[in-house]
Order: structure tokens, then sequence, then C-alpha cells
């Protein structure tokens, strides 16, 4: 791999870092008490909620050493205190749902940030770094769901999530390639777009639809027509 430019590169501050993976973790277990899974269950959960993301960035896309929870066991620390407290205050969590996707949205746009960084850092083109950017922050819901067997829900129509992750990668890419500002500041900025686009997403319910056919959007004609 080429060496990085420190220049592109984004690093989280490491309580803020753990933060975002115990948020994620802790959205695991949550899923894993509903589904009625046991110790393993509950760990493999949080563990593929917080840290999936990372490992497919690390492992499939960035391939530059040992991935990062192998070298920092607060990591680790992170998912299990996610267990915990998924564990005791489960019920509890589960009434104030919306402060927990408040939480899970800073950390969608802190990871998306970290992840198009890293790519560009080390000389990724810019389509493929906003792609690991979303990827690292969706890619462990994704896992998680593919693990339950259920269809991802970030493929389904619903609130924006995706779209935030994509708007915080694109943000950066343009501020820090464009305008000449330093990763950090354009980091921050980037940050906050993706956050307000979740946020109006959460508060507003806005919304993807199903994809259709153009033609029968454009001429009103319904999914059936000309089918006997």
């Amino acid at each position: 791999m080429p060496t990085p430019d420190e220049a592109l590169l984004f690093y989280l501050p490491a309580a803020f870092d753990l933060g975002a993976v115990f948020f994620f973790a802790l959205t695991g277990a949550l899923v894993a008490i509903r589904r009625g899974y046991d110790l393993i269950g509950l760990f493999a959960m949080s563990f593929i909620s917080g840290l999936g993301g990372g490992l497919i960035r690390d492992g499939l896309f960035l391939q530059d050493g040992p991935p990062a929870l192998t070298r920092d066991w607060r990591y680790l620390a992170a998912v299990a205190a996610g267990c915990f407290v998924g564990w005791i205050m489960g019920s509890l969590l589960e009434r104030f749902r919306r402060l927990v996707a408040i939480l899970d949205a800073v950390g969608l746009g802190a990871y998306s940030i970290v992840g198009v960084s890293r790519s560009l850092g080390v000389g990724l083109s810019i389509p493929a770094a906003i792609l690991v950017g979303v990827i690292n922050a969706c890619g462990g819901s994704l896992l998680r769901d593919v693990v339950v067997r259920e269809e991802p829900i970030i493929m389904k129509p619903g609130q924006l999530y995706v779209v935030a992750s994509f708007v915080a990668c694109a943000t950066f890419v343009v501020l820090t390639l464009r305008s000449g500002l330093g990763a950090q500041q354009s980091a921050a900025v980037s940050i906050a777009a993706g956050f307000l686009v979740r946020m109006l997403a959460i508060f507003f319910d806005w919304r993807t639809r199903a994809v259709r056919p153009w033609w029968d959007d454009a001429f009103g004609i319904g999914g059936d027509a000309g089918k006997e």
C-alpha cells in the first residue's frame, strides 16, 4: 500500500472513538435481547454492530496491517460494556429509542469520516474512498442483519441513514480536496452535516422509497399494467 498522506487523515479522539463503538455495540445488544439470544449471541451481536464496519474497512479494502481492534484492547472492552448496559438496562433503553438514535447519529457521521479519510490517505480514488467511508459507518448494521437472517435494513425503504453517511463523506472530500481546509476542520463540518441530515430524517420522518420502473412513474402506469 502507498504511504498514507497525513494531511488527509482524520483521527477521532480516543474517548469519542470508543464511545461510538459502545453505542453501536449497544444497538446490537438490544437486537439480541429482543430476539432472545443467550450471552454468546448477545456478545456476537454487539461485536458485529460495534466493530463490523471497521473490520470490513481494514481487512477487505485498506489491508494496512492488523485491524485496529486487535491492536487496542479497549475496543473489545467497549463492546463488552455495550453488552453489559444492554443486558442491565435493555427494557429502559427501549423507551428512549429516539435518544439512542441521536447518539447513533453522532457515531454514524464520525465513522463515515474515519473511513473516507483513511481511504484517501492511502491513495484510493474518490468514489472508492466514499464507498469505504459509508461501509465503515454502516457495515456493522449490514452484517448484523445478515447474521440474524433479515433483509438488511439499510437496503429497504426507510429513514435516511446511508444517505446521511454519504453526505458526510462527500462533504469531507469536497472540503479537504477543494477548499484547502485541513482534515480536522473538514471533519468537524462533515460530521455535523451527516448528523444534521440524520436528525432531520428522524424528526421529520424523511424516508427513501421503493424503486419502481421509471416508465411507470413517469406515465402513471401500474406495476401490473399489460399483464393478463
